[in-house]
This record gives C-alpha cells, structure tokens and sequence, in this order.
C-alpha cells in the first residue's frame, strides 16, 4: 500500500536547487482549471510568467507531459515554447525542438473514430476529441452516461487489438501503442539539459501515477494535485495552491540565480 503523501506545504522550496533539478509538469488539472469542454481552459497570466522565469532558472530543463496534443501545448503556453510529451507519450519535442512521434495504425485508428463518433453523436452533451494516434470521450456534460460510455468503447475496440484504454477524469482515452507518461519521463531524463537531474513531477489525474511511479524509481520529487489515491510523495488540494507554490517556486530560483 502506498504511503500517505505529505501536504505540498511541507515541501521547502528554498531547500531545491534549480540547477539541481529537472521539472515536469502536467497541463490540464495541474496548470489549467478543467473545464466542460478541453478548448475551453486557460492558464492565468501569473502562472505563464512562472513558467517562463521556472525555464530560465532551470536552463531549460522545464518540459509539460500531458495527453494534450503539443500544438494544443503550444496554443495555451504562447508565446512560451518548451519541450513537451503529448498525446501520453505518443508524440514528443525534445529540447532541441526536434519531434517524434509513436507509428499508429490508420485503418483501424479509423474505423475506432467512426464506431465511437457514431456513439457520440447519438447522445448529446458527449465530445469526441480525435488527436494525433488517439481519441478521448469525453462525458463531463453527462456524468449519467459514465457506465454506457465505458460499454461504448469496449464495444467499438471489439477486433480491434493494439489500442490501450485509459480512464480519466469524465474522460476514457483510447490511444495506439503502449507509450505513456513514464516513457516519455524517462526519455526526457537520458537527454539534455534534463540528464544528471532530480526529476520533479506534477500531474492530477489516474493517467500520471505511471509517471509518480517513475520519478519514484529515479528518486525524485512527485506531486498529486487534488484528491485520489496516489503514489506521489506530496499533495496539495487544487490547481490554485498548487500554481501558488509554483510561483514560490519561481521566486525562490530566482533568488538562488
């Protein structure tokens, strides 16, 4: 069983070497508010400005890790640009701004998007968000349809081998290939300016506990936001105290450099 996380608050920020560490981070529920639909979020201005004095302090080793698409990253964080691992993994830009991306099997990735499409558009309120290798439904709207949503996707996977299922907030994911965030963690990890680094991580979701299982295994620094059983060492309530002691964070490196 894992151990209770301690309170974020009991992490000191001042006692962390920016030169020392390696920071990833996820993006909804951890930097951006959920919202009902995933065009709908932002990121508050403050928490931009950290993010840009973090990547300065850092020299770089700051990178965000989501299932977000990267162009969706880049869109939210302008004029920001930072290494990012999208799609959970699928697709990633290494710091050098060089890209990759996971092969998935376009005619079956397909039929998938025309059996789950159908299902969608015969309920309202349900959103089928189509990215680069996967899809999520998305059901927040209709929180009633959680069960018949699960059916749906198991349904529409039926002959259909080499998709991964992940179950998130009001969300199911199906994505080709067997990458995830920890892969992509690591990857960052054997690279520069991440290489030699403590890794710092901070996600809310069921589909982070790979990567707290990582940063565990790399004797690093994990951090659930919000509420759920979690591998992480700390906690903190929401994507508000969390983007406050983000901005301590900040500050604290700034005043290290």
């Amino acid at each position: 069983m894992a151990a209770t996380p301690a309170p974020l608050t009991s992490l000191d920020h001042t006692g962390l070497r920016p030169e020392d560490m390696a920071v990833f981070l996820d993006f909804d529920g951890t930097l951006a508010d959920l919202a009902e639909r995933p065009d709908q979020v932002s990121v508050p201005g403050e928490t931009l400005h950290a993010l840009q004095r973090l990547k300065r302090s850092l020299d770089g080793a700051l990178a965000i890790i989501t299932g977000r698409p990267i162009d969706d990253i880049d869109k939210f964080l302008a004029p920001l640009v930072l290494p990012v691992a999208g799609v959970h993994g699928l697709e990633r830009r290494r710091a050098g701004g060089e890209r990759m991306a996971a092969p998935v099997d376009q005619e079956k990735f397909g039929l998938l998007r025309e059996r789950l499409q159908s299902f969608a558009d015969a309920n309202p309120g349900l959103l089928l968000e189509v990215k680069q290798g996967s899809m999520a439904l998305h059901y927040r709207q209709r929180p009633d349809l959680a069960e018949a949503c699960a059916a749906a996707v198991g349904a529409a996977l039926t002959g259909l081998d080499g998709f991964h299922v992940l179950h998130g907030k009001m969300v199911i994911e199906v994505k080709g290939g067997t990458a995830t965030k920890a892969d992509a963690l690591a990857a960052f990890m054997r690279e520069e300016p991440f290489r030699g680094r403590v890794p710092f991580f901070a996600g809310d979701d069921v589909t982070d506990e790979d990567a707290f299982h990582e940063i565990a295994r790399l004797s690093g620094i994990s951090i659930k936001v919000g509420r759920g059983t979690t591998a992480a060492l700390f906690r903190t309530d929401g994507t508000a105290s969390f983007r406050h002691w983000l901005g301590s964070l900040a500050d604290s490196f700034d005043a290290a450099k």
